[in-house]
């Protein structure tokens, strides 16, 4: 194989690194955290969200450490007890793919949960309100175990994706389903 000439090597290498965290086309990453997807800058996880029931209220991502006894746990606890909690909103965009981006504090393994607020109000309502994890099983009315919301992140960005799911007859599943 032949050998490329240094000033295009280091462009093309320069543009693959560029274009890494970039999203695809018509894609904007959303959220407090955006800017490390788009950097490519990681540790971050960039998270396609699909299903919404509607573009209303706001859309939350939360990372907890990727322990059973801290997954949900109310991040004022996690705090106090000097573990990671990471949180980013974003605005519930009027049309167009979805696609938020939340930071984490080193490469790792961690539980990733998302929620449609629909009313804005920062308070999940469990009868309007939509929720999601990478694992994307459906939630019925139980409560979501870590190994449903577990992300192996590396120190670039990482890709999941979320099917949100609402409250429908006995429980939390998917709209399409």
């Amino acid at each position: 194989m032949g050998r490329m000439a240094p000033a295009c090597g280091a462009a093309a290498i320069g543009v693959a690194l560029l274009t890494a965290g970039a999203p695809a086309a018509g894609q904007q990453v959303r959220g407090e955290d955006a800017q490390a997807c788009i950097a490519g800058t990681g540790p971050a996880i960039r998270v396609n969200i699909v299903g919404l029931k509607d573009r209303r209220g706001r859309l939350k991502l939360e990372l907890y450490p990727g322990r059973e006894e801290d997954y949900l746990k109310d991040d004022h606890d996690l705090k106090r007890e000097g573990k990671f909690f990471g949180r980013s909103f974003a605005e519930t965009p009027a049309s167009g793919a979805v696609v938020l981006c939340i930071k984490a504090p080193r490469p790792g393994t961690y539980g990733l949960f998302f929620t449609h607020d629909r009313d804005g109000k920062n308070k999940f309502n469990f009868w309007q309100d939509g929720a999601g994890f990478p694992s994307n099983r459906k939630m019925g009315r139980s409560r979501p175990k870590v190994a449903d919301g577990l992300v192996q992140v590396g120190s670039g960005v990482t890709t999941v994706t979320i099917h949100a799911q609402y409250l429908r007859g006995l429980g939390f599943s998917p709209m399409s389903s």
